[in-house]
Order: structure tokens, then C-alpha cells, then sequence
């Protein structure tokens, strides 16, 4: 059998291994097709991270999925730069994920670049000196995040280095990140 005979084969036949390798080798594309066009749009092979919870609201909910892009192929645009024209996530400013204190292996936040600080500087006003250069953080939703995350648990005295950013986000779909919330 010739290889154009096998390939006819392969695409047509009702056969169940064939048609099951069929079912994989098409996902397989699938996937590999997805991860080509991520890293061309977003400079990232997995540009999507499902929101864990309410920290963001009303912007962006528990489940929804948000698009990365890499922070390689971009600039963060603080709320106190921002003009009133760049508005993300229907405020000023970029919202940023990033590692707390550049772990590895820890879930990464998700809140909005409030303003950057220098080493030296006060953190806020009346507040501590920043240790070292970077963005002070605080997520959108008033009730749960009342200040901003270097004044609470989340990232206590520790700007946001740059290296610690993984991507701003860029794009939302709202509830599409439930299932990945319930298999983790």
C-alpha cells in the first residue's frame, strides 16, 4: 500500500484504532495550533489563567479566564500614569499578574498596577520606605481589598519587583475558567 493509499485509509475508515488515532493526531493539531497562535499573540505558549477569586470585582469575576500577555512584549501603564483614555478592565491602569516575592510554584496574583515607587521611597503616603524599586498593587473590588497589597498579606512591605510580572492582562471571558477551578 502506497503512502496516498494509506492516508485515504487513515481519513476515511470507520475502523475504531483508526478512527481514534484520527481523534488524537486532531487534537494534537489542535492544541499545537492553539499554542503557535498564544505565543504569536501573546509571546506566551499558555496565555490564559482562570481568576480564583473576588479580589478583582466587579471587573473580573471567580471563573472568568483572562489573557496574558507577556511582559516581554509590553509596558505597564500604572493607575496614576494612566490617562483618562487607557482604561483596562473599565479603570486606569494595567492590570498585572505577578509572583508574590517572585516564588516559584505559588499562585500568581492578579490586581491592578497602582503606581510604581523607587528604592527609598515611601510606599504610600506616611508609609514605610520601599526596600527596593517597584509597583505597588491592589485589587479592584472596594470591599475585600480596602488597601493596597503591600499593606496587607499578599505581598506585606515588598513592591512588586519587575521580575516578579509574569503579563498584563489583556483580554476577559467571563465564567469560562469554572471547570479548570473545580479540577484544581
Amino acid at each position: 500500500m502506497d503512502i496516498k493509499a494509506s492516508f485515504h485509509t487513515f481519513r476515511t475508515s470507520d475502523k475504531f484504532w483508526i478512527s481514534l488515532s484520527r481523534d488524537i493526531v486532531s487534537v494534537i493539531f489542535a492544541v499545537l495550533a492553539f499554542a503557535v497562535i498564544s505565543q504569536a499573540l501573546f509571546g506566551m505558549w499558555t496565555p490564559m489563567v482562570a481568576v480564583e477569586s473576588g479580589s478583582m470585582e466587579p471587573h473580573m469575576k471567580i471563573g472568568d479566564i483572562i489573557f496574558i500577555e507577556n511582559i516581554d512584549r509590553t509596558q505597564i501603564i500604572t493607575n496614576q500614569d494612566a490617562g483618562p483614555n487607557y482604561i483596562s478592565f473599565e479603570k486606569e491602569g494595567d492590570v498585572i499578574l505577578y509572583r508574590p516575592y517572585g516564588q516559584e510554584g505559588v499562585t500568581p496574583i492578579i490586581h491592578r498596577a497602582m503606581y510604581f515607587v523607587e528604592a527609598g521611597e515611601s510606599m504610600w503616603e506616611g508609609g514605610p520606605i520601599a526596600p527596593h524599586s517597584g509597583y505597588i498593587t491592589k485589587g479592584d473590588n472596594e470591599r475585600t481589598n480596602m488597601y493596597y497589597d503591600q499593606q496587607g498579606q499578599i505581598s506585606y512591605l515588598q513592591p512588586v519587583k519587575e521580575e516578579w510580572v509574569i503579563g498584563i492582562a489583556r483580554y476577559r471571558i467571563p465564567y469560562a475558567g469554572h471547570l479548570r477551578l473545580l479540577l484544581s
